[in-house]
């Protein structure tokens, strides 16, 4: 009883300043949830950053560098010798590195061996298979975790209840005042030690335990000197989580400091009053640290609700392409190719976007593989009916040989002659066959060929004397080529000495080359010179229809130009596709004259080629 009448004295001064001393209570500013992928993703954070780190872990990089089998076997480890809480950070990297190359391999096959994206899952699966399983033990584990945690804050609310109890059962004690001030800091103790609660009762739990802290204050009327010191070291500790929060306001990571003014908040609330001159100002510099940290929190979610948008409609925009493709399908083996790959760069585009809005991830990626599926659908029917092209020409082409053969060892010059240059001709109008049969039937085809011209050739060396009159007979036409005024002539005086020199026999095989060089040297100078006359006639009509064009307008006028610039760019495919196809056929004699074809072809399309580029660059007035 003496203690108690001390202290009733002491605390008498004080009894109005102990009772002005009610702290505000912090404010809360919940989590902003954007969209469920940003929920879950904030989720996330949140338990990382409850989490504890595994110790001695493999490096990110050294599980980027894992093959598949071996991140298998990681991940199997990790569950056997860590907590699953404890292990996040390493699945993740383990289950992004595993779809890495895993995407990868699928893409491979389907190209390779063109089949669907599920054809090529279906060749793949195992090791995913046994990766799935792995991952659904890791998420019972931590849903087990989860729910043991919930478990614990439920209790954890049962005992702060219980201590609350305690405090209003204190100022109805009749202990001395020492006996109930350490049953108080026990109390306080204890509070202080127990762990979280649902946030759902975090508020209300607050409010009802410092409303009795300050009944407690009120009944025992502590000693002022006593009460100064506690006011002290709460502003200490408040002035310091206030330094911290500002701290959180420039932090690079803006979740994890959102979290961590959540801790924050939870050590205000659990610090006890400071004196009522530094309250107000107090809680106004740490709410408005709470509230940048807040903002910055709340504009980073929109951000990525942001870009998930723009992920969407850059998803959909490729899917109409996909779409676009499917609903006018090729029709040409190279049509085919430049579709095919045109798609494959379509779907590496598709791997650079990242997640749309979880609502919509899963329907816009399902569209996205409807249409390349069926894309491969018709590709692989295309292909199916080609290959039965490709057959019957095969077959076709074997008759072929089989009747040169047949004409190979004939020493009837002239019908032996016609009947194969028929053959080739027939040869040229068959179409393409699979690649692994090409070479060998031409092969074939070409040596029957070969063997009776160069047997013809053999024959008819022997005959010297006409091959020199010959000679001679084909000298004197060049020499009258080259002074004929061909204005007077025009094409016909070329087809005539065309006809001319075509009767004119074989000639000694020395001078052959020679002869025929400059034989088409002189053909090719009177054409020329009545390609020019038709050139310059030509430009002068097409500069009348350009100035007829410039009057009906701009738009006709453009339209001329487009046609004659992808006339142009046929003009260089063809000449592409005529040099290539000169690789095909041997130097031996009886492949000349199709050389020879193919040159003229090709020199006939580069002078239209130079004709369009001149009349375009007429359009353009240059």
């Amino acid at each position: 009883m003496e203690a108690v009448s001390i202290a009733e004295d002491v605390l008498k001064e004080s009894v109005e300043q102990q009772n002005e001393v009610v702290e505000p209570q912090p404010e809360i500013v919940p989590e902003q949830v954007v969209d469920s992928v940003v929920q879950t993703e904030a989720e996330s954070v949140a338990e990382e950053a409850s989490e504890k780190p595994v110790e001695e872990s493999v490096e990110e990089s050294e599980i980027g560098s894992m093959g598949k089998q071996e991140l298998v076997d990681y991940l199997q480890q990790l569950l056997v010798e860590h907590p699953a809480q404890n292990i996040r950070k390493e699945v993740e990297q383990i289950k992004i590195a595993f779809y890495k190359q895993h995407r990868a391999e699928v893409d491979t096959l389907r190209k390779a061996e063109e089949q669907t994206e599920e054809q090529a899952v279906r060749e793949l699966d195992p090791l995913e298979v046994r990766l799935k399983e792995l991952m659904k033990i890791y998420r019972d584990k931590r849903d087990e975790y989860v729910a043991v945690s919930e478990k614990a804050k439920e209790d954890n609310y049962k005992e702060k209840l219980a201590i609350i109890e305690e405090l209003k059962t204190l100022v109805s004690s009749e202990e001395t005042l020492g006996n109930t001030f350490a049953r108080f800091r026990d109390l306080q103790a204890r509070w202080k030690a127990i762990g979280p609660v649902p946030q759902s009762y975090v508020k209300d739990l607050w409010e009802t335990y410092n409303l009795h802290v300050e009944n407690f204050y009120d009944f025992v009327k502590i000693n002022k000197e006593l009460r100064d010191l506690d006011l002290k070291k709460n502003l200490e500790a408040k002035t310091a989580l206030c330094e911290q929060a500002e701290r959180l306001t420039e932090d690079a990571s803006v979740v994890e400091a959102f979290h961590k003014l959540q801790k924050l908040h939870d050590e205000w609330r659990e610090t006890g009053p400071v004196a009522s001159e530094y309250k107000d100002a107090l809680w106004e510099r740490f709410k408005a640290a709470s509230s940048i940290v807040n903002r910055r929190h709340q504009d980073y979610f929109e951000s990525i609700k942001e870009e998930q948008l723009h992920n969407l409609e850059a998803k959909s925009a490729l899917c109409e392409k996909v779409e676009a493709m499917v609903a006018e399908a090729p029709t040409t083996h190279k049509a085919w190719n430049k579709a095919n790959e045109l798609l494959l760069s379509l779907q590496r585009e598709w791997r650079s976007i990242g997640f749309a809005p979880k609502k919509d991830n899963t329907k816009i990626y399902d569209r996205f593989r409807a249409a390349c599926d069926k894309f491969f659908e018709q590709k692989r029917a295309f292909y199916s009916d080609i290959k039965d092209d490709m057959e019957q020409n095969l077959r076709l082409k074997e008759q072929l040989c089989e009747a040169a053969e047949q004409l190979q060892e004939s020493e009837a010059w002239k019908e032996a002659t016609e009947q194969l240059l028929a053959l080739q001709q027939e040869w040229k109008k068959i179409g393409s066959v699979s690649r692994r049969h090409a070479d060998v039937v031409w092969k074939r085809f070409r040596a029957a060929c070969d063997k009776f011209f160069e047997r013809k050739s053999a024959h008819f060396a022997q005959i010297e004397n006409a091959y020199e009159e010959n000679l001679a007979r084909k000298k004197a036409l060049i020499e009258e080529m080259l002074e004929v005024d061909i204005k007077q002539g025009g094409y016909d005086m070329i087809k005539e000495f065309q006809r001319r020199w075509s009767e004119i026999g074989f000639v000694p095989i020395k001078y052959k080359e020679e002869l025929q060089k400059n034989y088409k040297e002189a053909v090719d100078r009177l054409f020329g010179v009545l390609r020019g006359i038709d050139r310059e006639q030509s430009m002068d009509r097409f500069k009348d229809k350009v100035s007829s064009l410039r009057q009906a307008g701009e738009k006709r006028l453009r339209s001329e130009r487009e046609k004659l610039y992808n006339r142009v760019k046929q003009l260089e495919q063809e000449i592409g596709v005529l040099e290539n196809n000169i690789g095909f056929f041997s130097k031996s004699k009886g492949a000349e004259q199709l050389i020879a074809d193919v040159q003229d072809k090709i020199a006939k399309a580069k002078r239209d080629m130079a004709d369009a580029i001149a009349k375009v660059k007429l359009i353009d007035g240059e």
